[in-house]
């Protein structure tokens, strides 16, 4: 309303200015007639109303069309007939109710206007005023068209957010897998070797120890992915600190797994969001290695170069079948592949040449090739 009350002002202005009398649209050659009080009312009809073309634009039309017929069967024919095609776009295209209904009423009054017109013996031909219907049921039409325009974006703009969310909560979700999963599965490996050394309290209470440790990385890991969820949350804290794969190495070795690292080469200045995904892909290997091979000798290598992040983790046991057994879910290597998908990068798991299960990522890094 506030941007369409000046041009509804200016307009009833302009049809008072004396060189644009009898200047607007003429229908039923009604001859012309000077102002009069009624020339007032007629303009205000017509000119004002278009304030509310955008919130109301069902009485808008309303009273616009009423000030038109009355313009015309007076015989005024203001410059302010120019807001009756302005308004009937307007209906058209932000009416959102009772469409069929309203434009059944326009047809019927117009019809009603033109037996008035015949009634008072106009000497207009029925071909004029069929003209002039058909290019009302075109800017009728121009404001249908501008309103599913708008109605097919809102629609877009709403599958788009849904997507949007969809693909944070499945990102959500395998950040939860992959930081409660690898904990968890350590704290029980942890936990279940612990019941067998009574007798040992030496090695007891380091096995504690490193249970507790491990429920301390655990939550300090979903500390740092709720900060993720805070909006106000810096994209610095998204990669996990230099160190954290020895860190991980390190707990997966106190959890009784024989783990060898390798890591080669200096990691690029900047690698974006492929840091995180290598620690994630060591981190799931890790974790069904403690799983499905507990005990069996494990491999991690890492190299670094200015192209990508080779990963390859290895673990020597039974086979693939052992790390497909009921119980697992898969998610976590699926959630890895679409990861490194996402980055450009290539992903494959499966049986080594000798035996037991690897494996191998490379995740772009962004750098210069």
């Amino acid at each position: 309303m506030v941007r369409d009350v000046p041009f509804a002002v200016l307009l009833c202005a302009v049809a008072f200015v004396p060189d644009f009398h009898g200047s607007g649209t003429e229908i039923g050659a009604i001859a012309d007639r000077p102002y009069d009080a009624v020339a007032v009312a007629a303009i205000a009809l017509q000119g004002l109303p278009l304030a509310l073309r955008r919130r109301w634009p069902a009485l808008c039309m309303t009273l616009v069309a009423g000030g038109f017929v009355l313009d015309q069967l007076r015989g005024y024919h203001t410059v302010a007939t120019m807001a009756l095609p302005l308004a009937l776009l307007s209906t058209g295209a932000h009416l959102e109710r009772h469409r069929r209904t309203t434009a059944a009423g326009l047809s019927a009054a117009y019809a009603l206007f033109v037996a008035v017109l015949h009634g008072r013996g106009t000497a207009e031909p029925v071909a004029e005023f069929i003209t002039f219907y058909v290019a009302l049921c075109l800017l009728w039409g121009a404001g249908a068209w501008l309103r599913s325009t708008r109605v097919a974006e809102a629609e877009r703009r709403h599958r788009l957010a849904e997507q949007t969310r969809a693909a944070e909560r499945a990102r959500i979700a395998r950040e939860l897998h992959d930081v409660v999963t690898h904990h968890v599965t350590a704290m029980v490996v942890q936990a279940e070797a612990a019941r067998y050394l009574t007798a040992a309290p030496d090695r007891l209470d380091e096995a504690l120890s490193a249970i507790t440790d491990t429920g301390r990385r655990a939550v300090a890991d979903l500390r740092h992915l709720l900060d993720l969820l805070n909006p106000d949350h810096g994209d610095g804290a998204r990669t996990p600190p230099v160190g954290r794969l020895l860190t991980l190495v390190e707990q997966t070795r106190r959890a009784g797994q024989p783990v060898e690292f390798t890591e080669e080469g200096t990691p690029a200045a900047s690698t974006g969001s492929a840091d995180l995904v290598a620690y994630r892909v060591v981190q799931e290997a890790l974790t069904n290695a403690l799983k499905y091979a507990h005990g069996q000798r494990t491999s991690v290598r890492v190299r670094h170069t200015e192209r990508d992040i080779t990963v390859e983790v290895g673990t020597g046991g039974p086979g693939p079948a052992t790390a497909h057994s009921p119980g697992g879910s898969g998610r976590g290597l699926a959630g890895l592949r679409e990861r490194v998908d996402v980055l450009g990068g290539e992903f494959d798991a499966g049986p080594g040449p000798d035996g037991g299960f690897v494996v191998r990522a490379r995740i772009p890094t962004g750098g210069s090739t």
